[in-house]
């Protein structure tokens, strides 16, 4: 409506400017003509018309739609920013979570070693307390048998050289000495000499 009545308003200044500028004479235009200042008033109010004319036309064609433009692309760039600060804001919640995912498994890979290496250690403890007790077990068998094959020889070493001996006495005397007492003397011999050895 407001655009209707400057578009009228101006119809009527630019056929009002034409008319004066066709059909008035004004005196004090002449005098301007005459000093060299040609003054058309009527051809001014024409122009005042078709600014007013030419104005809801561009305003129309031009100015309303380029108005539409860059509010359009604000609202645009406003929402791309807001996009924009909401991404980030994400952005740091997930590296914050990150970081803290990253701290709790380290602790956590960091517990699970130190539990290995306490469990290697118990471990290796254990098996060098059981190699140990039968290393000692292995050398307490071993003592005892070669006590044992020890005792086992001398036994059949003194059984020979009571034998020899017998035989010996034998042969010097002439006699069978193969009888329990002579056998028991010379064992009480051997003990005698194995006693002050």
């Amino acid at each position: 409506m407001k655009t209707l009545f400057i578009v009228i308003v101006g119809l009527a200044l630019a056929f009002a400017g034409w008319y004066v500028s066709t059909e008035v004479h004004l005196a004090f235009q002449e005098s301007l003509a005459s000093q060299g200042i040609p003054l058309d008033l009527g051809k001014t109010v024409s122009m005042i018309g078709m600014f007013l004319i030419l104005f809801p036309v561009l305003n129309m064609f031009y100015f309303k739609p380029l108005g539409d433009a860059i509010h359009g692309r604000t609202t645009e760039l406003e929402r791309t920013f807001a996009e924009a600060t909401e991404m980030r804001a994400e952005m740091a919640q997930l590296k914050s979570d990150y970081e803290k995912r990253i701290v709790q498994t380290e602790a956590e890979a960091r517990e699970s070693i130190q539990a290995t290496i306490r469990e290697a250690q118990s471990l290796r403890d254990q098996l060098r307390s059981d190699a140990v007790k039968q290393a000692e077990e292995l050398k307490k068998t071993a003592i005892a048998e070669i006590e044992q094959e020890k005792q086992k020889i001398m036994g059949d070493l003194r059984l020979h050289v009571v034998n020899l001996t017998l035989q010996a006495t034998e042969r010097l005397v002439g006699e069978s000495m193969d009888d329990a007492k002579s056998r028991r003397l010379v064992e009480e011999f051997i003990d005698k000499v194995e006693a002050t050895a």
